[in-house]
């Protein structure tokens, strides 16, 4: 933008011409220098130079006064001085210019005055620079404004300014901008700043400009870019732990790096997510041989010894806390060991308290009473595993081995490992974690004399039955014991041992073939430790990238998971090398959805007695179904509404690891009632079952559809039903040993019962004559006479037609039965409905004409009263089996139909105690 230039002081001064005998002689610039040279007037001044932006004019011709002023706008940014020669000419004497006589040349100097009329602008919209953490920066980097004023005093910038408030930042006069204190790169990872510049007018500049100072953390080695929590959801298969993490190495000059990454699971169950089935389940889905005993069952009725021990229902982990040990009864193991069995365990265990530490004992056998001999013992000693087997005198009375040690860090570093001990005298071997440890001292000893005291075998302390005043635990052991069994005269193989140790969860490598032939990896054989190696920082990176978590069980326990990555780095020839910290992140599995196992069956049903004394008897669940459901939330169709969320459930498969059949109402009189079932039904399905009086109980890891077709064959018999009315039982399903159970299903089976008749006659029909049963009901008002002859013949007819309707009855009653028996047999084949079984097959109707119409005289012969009674006697008649709430309906029922037969009634009287509804 352009403006109006100002003269200077020389320019603002008028011309002054004076003349001399009509001769111009000098023009000067005011009377003084210029002296008298022309006669006459002074008409022009004339300006040399082209383009001027300047005129001259004559104020005063007489005086030669004149003016020197700008034809145009000047611009100082354009020019700032202006240099040229002015002459002034007099009028002369002629009309034309050229007679006109000149002064001599006079130079004109004119500067242009400057104003404030631009604003400061910096050279750059916006900068940016990067500053390390932790230092103070005497110039972290400088900015610049620029005006285009002429002027020295507009045109320089002399102050910057930093506009953002509450930053530790500072900037000086040449627009150096430092940090006033040290910066975090945790605190704030950039900062961005406003600056703003001022002219020695103190103008400022129209527009900030914007600083960004991105701070970087000071290079440190390690690992960049992975994640502190990994969720896993069950059923996810393989998940990527550290999808995109990279070393950064600082330009270390590397020459090979190995890393460990090691999944923690030492505090979840066994050490890790392994299985939680029952010993003897686990010991058949290895394939282990059979006659294993469990000596720390699940506390039962049959099993109480574990009763008082402090126990992980979840797990069944018992925890020892040096004052608990626990008696094995007698018969439980055999009281004489082969040269051939097999001892295993999970035990976790610290070091010894106190300074001096003394034996403590997992498995002992020791004399009951009188002495203190120990015959075979496992305990932990100064962190070494000892077993002790002292042999019976045989006639060789020889030293032979009796303790072997292990001197394994294991032993007491507070975290879970599977030991098996291996018998075979003189040999023992020990595998733990499914490696082999062979003993590194064994001891001899003299063999045991015999004697005829009685041994007392027990878990997590010795007994001492004699050498003290009362006997007593001793030499109590302090950790946690799970699954201790012993199997006389077998041994597992090593296929066997690997397999009830193996983990269900553990790290994994998604593509081998991705990792490189630069790439060496080596797993622990529970998968919880991977040692990969390799000389190239990005091939490490790729392979660090493709390790995986996996667990495969179904229903993985919740939970965190520790993960830890490892480093050891080489360099090139140098002495000090880089150090990597090491990675600390953990894997969070999810809750699964929880299983709802429900049965369904038939739960209430009758059957004749013949059926409960033959030698199938009575199929308790002949259409029992086992469903398991797991409720998913169903998302609506329409996303704008909020009603919530329906559970959709859905069902699904998995495994049941056992089953058990209660007898309600009092225990099973073996004497003449059992439960039934074939050997050959478990055996084909890979399932065991033990039997009592209590119920019956079937074991083993199998499908739902396993289980469903052995409860199809379980069968209830009794050799003496004729007093017995109903029996009740209860099943109850679990999946991985009570973790998830099923409802409560309970059945109720009756008895019908038959109408047994000593005579022997085959009676074809039957004729009641209406009109005789009327005759009965004479007024009391007849006479003695009428009466002693009339009585004797009615007596007689009554005795006779009670008689041939009661065969009558008996004989519809058989045929019904058999009928019965046909129909049910059907059933059994075919399964009954899931609703109430009314079986009226065995229907029986006991009629008692005289019991209402029988006159009431009659009641003194005595010869009728004892023929009433003797039929009564040859009468059997049995009771409803339903419960309280089925036998008001019964009632309920049974008046309805009284009253809709009101007229029959009154000729007879139905004796339905026998009916079942």
């Amino acid at each position: 933008m352009s403006k109006e230039g100002l003269f200077t002081r020389y320019l603002q001064t008028s011309l002054v011409l004076t003349t001399c005998d009509k001769y111009v002689t000098t023009l000067r610039r005011d009377a003084d220098p210029w002296k008298p040279c022309l006669r006459g007037e002074i008409c022009a001044f004339k300006i040399h130079g082209q383009e001027l932006p300047f005129e001259a004019v004559v104020l005063n011709k007489t005086s030669g006064e004149g003016r020197l002023r700008a034809k145009s706008p000047i611009d100082c940014e354009l020019q700032k001085e202006y240099t040229f020669i002015i002459q002034a000419y007099d009028c002369g004497a002629g009309p034309r210019e050229t007679a006109w006589k000149k002064s001599h040349k006079a130079v004109v100097h004119i500067q242009v005055k400057d104003v404030n009329e631009f604003a400061p602008a910096f050279k750059e919209p916006a900068y940016r620079a990067v500053v390390t953490e932790g230092k103070i920066y005497d110039s972290i980097l400088q900015v610049e404004a620029v005006d285009e004023d002429c002027s020295p005093q507009y045109s320089q910038i002399c102050n910057y300014e930093i506009a953002t408030t509450d930053v530790p930042f500072a900037i000086d006069r040449n627009g150096n901008i430092r940090n006033t204190e040290k910066l975090s790169y945790d605190k704030q990872h950039q900062y961005e700043i406003l600056v703003t510049a001022y002219d020695c007018g103190q103008k400022p500049a129209a527009q900030d400009t914007l600083v960004q100072v991105d701070v970087k953390p000071v290079c440190k080695p390690g690992w960049q870019d992975w994640t502190k929590r990994i969720e896993y959801q069950p059923g996810s298969g393989s998940v990527p732990l550290f999808p995109d993490i990279h070393l950064e190495t600082c330009d270390g000059a590397v020459s090979s790096i190995q890393i460990t990454t090691e999944l923690q699971t030492n505090y979840i169950g066994k050490g890790c997510d392994r299985e939680t089935y029952s010993e003897k389940s686990l010991q058949k889905l290895c394939g282990a041989s059979s006659g294993i005993i469990d000596l720390l069952p699940s506390p039962s009725a049959a099993t109480n010894w574990t009763a008082g021990l402090l126990v992980d229902s979840s797990e069944m982990i018992f925890k020892f806390d040096g004052r608990q040990g626990a008696k094995i009864p007698d018969g439980v193991v055999p009281k004489n060991l082969t040269d051939q069995f097999t001892i295993t365990m999970w035990m976790k265990h610290g070091p010894s308290p106190g300074v001096r530490a003394e034996k403590e004992t997992i498995l002992c056998n020791s004399d009951k009473t009188e002495m203190n001999r120990h015959h075979y013992a496992l305990y932990v000693h100064n962190c070494r595993l000892v077993f002790l087997l002292r042999k019976d005198f045989d006639q060789a009375d020889t030293f032979r081995p009796a303790e072997f040690h292990w001197k394994l860090d294991q032993i007491c570093d507070k975290e879970w490992h599977y030991y098996v001990i291996n018998v075979e005298f003189p040999v023992v071997t020990l595998y733990m974690d499914g490696a082999t440890y062979e003993p590194y001292l064994v001891t001899n000893d003299w063999p045991i004399h015999p004697s005829h005291i009685a041994m007392q075998l027990t878990v997590g302390a010795c007994w001492q039955g004699g050498e003290v005043t009362k006997p007593r635990f001793a030499q109590f052991f302090h950790g946690s014991l799970a699954s201790l069994t012993i199997r006389p005269g077998k041994m597992d193989s090593q296929k066997v041992i690997s397999c009830l140790q193996a983990c269900k969860e553990g790290l994994d490598i998604n593509s081998l073939e991705s990792l490189g032939q630069g790439i060496k990896y080596h797993f622990n054989p529970s998968q919880s430790v991977l040692v990969m190696e390799g000389d190239d920082i990005g091939n490490i990176n790729h392979a660090l990238q493709k390790v995986s978590y996996i667990n495969s069980r179904q229903f993985p326990t919740a939970g965190v998971r520790r993960l830890k990555v490892s480093s050891k780095v080489q360099c090139f020839g140098e002495d000090v090398c880089i150090s990597i910290p090491d990675v600390d992140a953990y894997v969070m599995v999810l809750q699964a959805i929880e299983p709802q196992i429900t049965l369904r069956g038939t739960d209430r049903f009758w059957r004749p007695a013949a059926q409960f004394e033959s030698a199938r008897g009575v199929i308790l669940f002949p259409d029992i179904r086992i469903m398991s459901t797991i409720a998913k939330a169903e998302a609506p169709g329409d996303l704008k509404t909020t009603a919530p969320r329906s559970a959709v459930l859905e069902e699904m498969l998995h495994n049941l690891d056992f089953c058990d059949i209660l007898v309600l109402g009092g225990d099973l009189d073996p004497r003449q009632e059992c439960l039934e079932l074939n050997h050959s039904e478990l055996h084909q399905r890979h399932l065991d079952a033990t039997n009592s009086t209590a119920g019956y109980s079937i074991y083993g890891v199998g499908s739902m559809s396993r289980y469903e077709q052995v409860l199809h064959h379980i069968r209830y018999r009794n050799w003496r039903p004729a007093a017995l009315e109903a029996r009740r039982f209860r099943i109850k399903c679990s999946e991985l040993n009570g973790r998830y159970t099923s409802n409560e299903f309970n059945v109720e089976v009756g008895v019908l019962h038959e109408v047994r008749v000593s005579d022997k006659e085959h009676v074809s029909h039957l004729i009641v004559q209406p009109p005789f049963l009327q005759s009965v009901h004479h007024p009391e008002s007849q006479s003695s006479i009428q009466r002693s002859s009339v009585v004797p013949s009615i007596a007689t007819v009554v005795i006779i037609i009670s008689v041939c309707m009661l065969v009558f009855v008996v004989a519809m009653g058989v045929y019904r039965v058999r009928i019965a028996h046909q129909h049910f047999t059907q059933e059994a084949e075919a399964a009954k409905e899931a609703e109430m079984d009314w079986d009226d097959s065995a229907l029986t109707i006991t009629v008692n004409p005289m019991e209402k119409h029988r006159a009431p005289g009659h009641g003194d012969e005595e010869t009728e009263e004892e023929e009433e009674e003797e039929v009564e006697e040859d009468v059997s008649s049995g009771s409803s089996d339903s419960d309280d709430s089925d036998e008001e309906e019964e009632e309920g029922v049974g008046r309805g139909r009284r009253g809709q037969g009101g007229a029959r009634q009154a000729q007879l009287e139905w004796d339905d105690s026998t009916l079942p509804y």
